[in-house]
């Protein structure tokens, strides 16, 4: 696999993680379950787990999965996520992140697969979170077409079992839709 460079997707993220002001951290998401401040929180840590995975050394706690909750947000939290990220798209430009298996979210992956779901993480959560503030998102035609390389396997009806609670069920892809459009019903959004 060619190595993927998940700079600007996580560039896109750290300024919407960093423009999150205090009274934005109870709005609603499109995840049903997630609060901005919620999802925020989920960012840091996804940050953290895929980051450990690329460098084949999980993170404490990172077995357990990505839940977000936004009371775990510490002082300085902006700042430190956004490092993270940066750290994220960092790990992930060292050819050996591809390499053998990994961990994260307490499954056992192939390291190009995680790099495939850390990328489709960063890209779907950008866009969740500027759909939650009211801002414009945009992505890579190179980031959407990875993504969708990783999503559309297991959007089909044969692959249900496989989907887990992570993703909404499939939504129909509209006549036309962009390849943004189509990834984001893949994986239970309509944009």
């Amino acid at each position: 696999m060619t190595p993927l460079d998940l700079g600007p997707a996580t560039a896109t993220l750290r300024d919407l993680v960093t423009s999150v002001s205090d009274d934005q951290l109870t709005l609603p998401t499109p995840c049903p379950a997630y609060s901005v401040g919620d999802l925020v929180d989920h960012v840091g840590g996804l940050a953290l787990a895929f980051t450990e995975a690329a460098r084949k050394s999980p993170a404490p706690g990172s077995e357990q999965g990505g839940s977000g909750d936004a009371s775990r947000l510490e002082d300085g939290w902006r700042e430190r996520i956004a490092s993270d990220l940066g750290q994220l798209a960092d790990a992930w430009r060292d050819p050996a992140a591809y390499d053998g298996m990994t961990a994260a979210g307490g499954l056992d992956l192939p390291g190009d697969v995680a790099a495939a779901v850390a990328l489709n993480e960063v890209v779907v959560h950008g866009w969740d979170l500027a759909t939650a503030l009211g801002r414009p998102f945009a992505a890579s035609d190179t980031d959407v077409a990875a993504c969708l390389a990783f999503a559309r396997p297991f959007s089909t009806p044969e692959a249900a079992a496989e989907r887990g609670p992570a993703f909404g069920p499939v939504l129909p892809v509209p006549d036309g839709a962009t390849p943004l459009v189509e990834l984001l019903a893949l994986l239970g959004r309509r944009a």
